[in-house]
This record gives structure tokens, C-alpha cells and sequence, in this order.
């Protein structure tokens, strides 16, 4: 009877603990930047949507803005291939990796492309500026700080997939490029806000 009971594991054992691990630096700072931008960015949209038909003189949104829904699929559409492009160099699979990474930088740039196309047609065609009327100068800021955003995000982009392109990229820096798309992940979400405020709300 002994031998029986001693045999019998003890069910409220407790399991060992996983050591605790320190986040990488890289997240943690990016995590701030989020933070800090997100702060700007909410005081540019909370402007936006105060001065929603205060202008005293046109163009209005409703006869100038044209929904960019094409730029949005591309933009949004970036934020998978970026998770693809980190996956892949977490499985050491760098090909892959250079070619997620570069669709990445074109549909970027092709949102950006049509940010500047219907930048021209307001400017030049609609006569609308930043200095027309309230709804161009928030409109100009909100969404010229979004596009500076894309901008800076595009260049760190294209200089991860240079470096991928020439065989300097492996899965130890699957950790850094992570970063970087938290980053492009930001500036997607960001675009879903402002996005819903100025062609939603504000049309």
C-alpha cells in the first residue's frame, strides 16, 4: 500500500515559473513614440472635427472631397505584407521576406501617390489651399501630418529592403523590423481615424 501511495503524482504541484524576460528596448521606445504621436494626432482630429462647417466661404468637403478608397485598400493592404515580411525573416526565409518587404513599399507609395493626386486637384482645380478657409487649413494639417508620417515610415521601409536586397537582413534582425512595422501598423490606424473623420463625419 505504501509503494502505491508514493507512486501517486501530487496534482497540486506546482508547475515552475518561466523566468522573466526583459522587453526588447526597441518595442518600449517604439510603444512611447506610438504614445506621443498618438497625443498629436488626437489634438489635430479633435480641431478637425470642431471646425466642421464653421468656414464662412466654400469649397465645402461635400463639393471638393473625393473618398480615396483606392489608397486606403493599398495603405491597409501594407499592414499585412509588412506581417508577412516579419514572419518570413523569423523563419530565416529572407527571399520571402525582400518581397513582402517590397510590396510593402509600393502600396505605400501608391497611397502617397494618391494623397498627392487629389492634393493637385484641390490646389489647382477646386481652388482650395490652406488658406482658403478653415476647412483647408485643418484639412491640409490633418492630413499633410498623416502623410508625413507615411513618408517617414516609406524611407525606413525602402532602407530595410535595400539592406534586405543586398543579403545584409537575417532572422536576428527579425526583432528590429518588428519595430519598424508597429510603426506602419501605427500609421494605418491612424489613417482609419482620420479616414472616418474627414470623408465620413465631415462630408
Amino acid at each position: 500500500m505504501m509503494s502505491d501511495a508514493t507512486s501517486i503524482p501530487m496534482g497540486n504541484a506546482a508547475a515552475p515559473e518561466a523566468p522573466w524576460t526583459q522587453p526588447y528596448r526597441g518595442t518600449v521606445g517604439m510603444a512611447c513614440l506610438i504614445l506621443a504621436e498618438s497625443a498629436i494626432f488626437i489634438i489635430f482630429i479633435v480641431a478637425y472635427i470642431f471646425y466642421i462647417g464653421k468656414s464662412l466661404n466654400g469649397p465645402t468637403p461635400a463639393q471638393v472631397l473625393e473618398t480615396p478608397y483606392f489608397g486606403t485598400v493599398c495603405l491597409l493592404s501594407s499592414s499585412i505584407t509588412v506581417h508577412f515580411a516579419v514572419a518570413a525573416l523569423r523563419r530565416a526565409r529572407t527571399s520571402s521576406c525582400t518581397m513582402w518587404l517590397a510590396g510593402t513599399v509600393l502600396l505605400g507609395a501608391i497611397f502617397l501617390g494618391t494623397t498627392a493626386q487629389e492634393w493637385y486637384r484641390l490646389i489647382v482645380k477646386e481652388g482650395l489651399t490652406i488658406q482658403t478657409n478653415l476647412f483647408g487649413t485643418t484639412y491640409y494639417s490633418l492630413v499633410g501630418l498623416h502623410a508625413s508620417h507615411v513618408i517617414v515610415g516609406l524611407i525606413m521601409l525602402s532602407l530595410t529592403l535595400a539592406f534586405s536586397i543586398f543579403g545584409r537582413v537575417n532572422e536576428h534582425h527579425a526583432e528590429k523590423l518588428e519595430v519598424l512595422s508597429l510603426y506602419w501598423h501605427f500609421v494605418d490606424a491612424v489613417w482609419v481615424v482620420v479616414f472616418t473623420v474627414v470623408y465620413v463625419v465631415g462630408k
